[in-house]
This record gives structure tokens, C-alpha cells and sequence, in this order.
């Protein structure tokens, strides 16, 4: 599974990147607005921090400006993969830069017919939405689960892009049901790492090697 990072946030970027954790970045407008920077700026910023792709979502939601804002944000840095909205307009903008060899992460996904279409429109990505689901006491990993074998039917080359994602038992059970990819904020992704045996042995074996007088 690849590991994206849901952030505008370039420090937490470059920290994460340089510890080879991520494969990507994808980001939206509510994240852009909180760095209260220009958003064109901190998209280039966040290419150059990695060589995955990196999500950047359009504001339009009509078809001709959802296109030419999908042109002008994939401009930015040949690793941009355009966000669109999950609806017919959308998917008709899909289409359009799709064809036109543009990475395209269709968003706000909510069901497996929705990741149908996203994937006949040609997406590089689908974003299902887990926690949102789960809010509404619908089964997020479901919904992945029958996206899977949709697509594994059909031969489809959209990859599965797990987002909304909340804690560490979102990202293990997004694995667990096939998803490529989990876009996961910053906490969470090095939560993962966390353990309290993890830190129990470890301080163990350092009080064991104190105790014996070992250095390295």
C-alpha cells in the first residue's frame, strides 16, 4: 500500500518524506486556507518536497472552469494530479484531462456505483470517503471492499485512494480490503509506528545495556 499525506503543511511534508514514508501528497482547499498562503505557491512547494503525485482540487464546479482550472493547476509541476468532484460534471472534466494525459483523483466518493463511473471516466485515483461514511453508520471498508472487486472485474487501472481516513484502524482495515493507496494526516500516519511494548522493550533493553556498561 502507498502511503499519501493529507496536508497542506510543508514542514510536516518534508519531515515525513525524508523518513521515506510517503509516496504522495493530496491536499483540498480547507487545508490550502489554513497555511494563509497563495495556493499556486504552496502546490509548488509541496512538488518539490516529493516525487509522487500531489493532489490539487479545483474550485469550479461547472465543466468548461473545472478544465481550465484542472490546465492551469497541472501546469504547476508535471507530478499535479488534478481533484475533481464526483459529479457529471466532473467526471465529463475527468474525461477531458484524462485524455489529455493529466492525472485526475476523483473525490468524495461515497459509493461503489459512483467508483464506477469515476473509472470509466478514466481517474488515475477514486477517493473513497471512510470516516464520513462511518458518521453516517455506513460501512466505509465496505464500500471499499465492493469498489475492489468491481474493478479487479473490469480490469480498471484506477487505484483505490482511501481517504477521510481517521486512525490507525482505518489504515490497516483500508489494507485489508485492497485499497493502493490511504491518504493519511500527518498524526496518524506516525501513529503507526506507536506501540506501548514497542516502548516497554525498548526501554528494557536500554536499562539492561546501561546496567551492563555497553556503548557502540
Amino acid at each position: 500500500m502507498k502511503f499519501f499525506v493529507d496536508t497542506a503543511d510543508t514542514d510536516e511534508i518534508k519531515s515525513l518524506a525524508e523518513a521515506g514514508l510517503i509516496d504522495g501528497v493530496t491536499t483540498n482547499p480547507s487545508l490550502i486556507a489554513k497555511s494563509g498562503r497563495n495556493m499556486s505557491d504552496v502546490i509548488a512547494e509541496i512538488c518539490d518536497l516529493t516525487t509522487g503525485h500531489v493532489s490539487a482540487e479545483v474550485v469550479a464546479t461547472d465543466f468548461d472552469t473545472m478544465v481550465s482550472e484542472g490546465r492551469k493547476l497541472q501546469k504547476i509541476a508535471s507530478n499535479v494530479a488534478v481533484k475533481l468532484p464526483l459529479t457529471m460534471d466532473g467526471l465529463k472534466a475527468c474525461r477531458t484531462l484524462s485524455d489529455a494525459g493529466t492525472a485526475v483523483n476523483v473525490t468524495l466518493c461515497f459509493s461503489a456505483n459512483q467508483a464506477l463511473l469515476a473509472a470509466k471516466a478514466g481517474a488515475a485515483y477514486i477517493s473513497p470517503f471512510i470516516g464520513r461514511l462511518d458518521d453516517m453508520n455506513i460501512d466505509g471498508m465496505e464500500v471499499i471492499e465492493e469498489i475492489r472487486i468491481i474493478y479487479d472485474n473490469y480490469g480498471f487501472e484506477t487505484e483505490i485512494l482511501a481517504a477521510s481516513i481517521r486512525n490507525a484502524n482505518h489504515v490497516k482495515l483500508s489494507a485489508l480490503a485492497g485499497a493502493d493507496v490511504a491518504t493519511v494526516p500527518p498524526n496518524v500516519l506516525r501513529g503507526l509506528a506507536s506501540h506501548p511494548l514497542t516502548d516497554k522493550g525498548l526501554a528494557a533493553f536500554l536499562a539492561d545495556a546501561e546496567k551492563a556498561g555497553i556503548k557502540i
